[in-house]
């Protein structure tokens, strides 16, 4: 997909949105939701999305979306750090599939890094237990 790929409603994330696919949620508002990665690249990953459909990425995005984008990853950020204490934490965003965008819905990532740990591949391995995902989500939910 392009940089100017018309928005698929069917996507992953659209679906997830409007409750067609499940997810394990670390915090929901009217406009914003933050979950934990289902192919997580180290442990706690989370995804930032808006709700609203049709922005594939940040340059189609408008302004408006993209403060409040910001301030809710900011928050899940500081709360993941809170939660697992990791050493860093990485904040990513791709646009377009040659910059390693998998999912055309507007998205961030936050990265806990660690010390003596590696980073796992984007979009590769397998999916992490709903299990194991919910523990961390319920350690991140209560550091916010």
């Amino acid at each position: 997909m392009s940089l100017n790929e018309i928005y698929d409603p069917n996507n992953i994330f659209a679906k997830i949105i409007r409750g067609d696919m499940p997810c394990v949620k670390v915090f929901e508002d009217g406009s914003y939701l933050a979950f934990m990665d289902i192919f997580p690249q180290t442990e706690g990953h989370c995804l930032v999305i808006p709700k609203t459909e049709g922005a594939t990425n940040l340059l189609t995005a408008p302004a408006s979306m993209l403060s409040g984008l910001i301030e809710t990853t900011r928050k899940v950020a500081a709360a993941v750090v809170a939660a697992l204490e990791p050493d860093g934490v990485r904040i990513a965003q791709f646009n377009g599939s040659l910059a390693g965008q998998t999912v055309f819905h507007l998205h961030m990532h936050i990265l806990p890094v660690y010390e003596g740990r590696s980073i796992a591949p984007h979009a590769g391995g397998s999916p992490a237990s709903a299990e194991a995902l919910e523990l961390l989500a319920d350690k991140i939910r209560r550091a916010m």
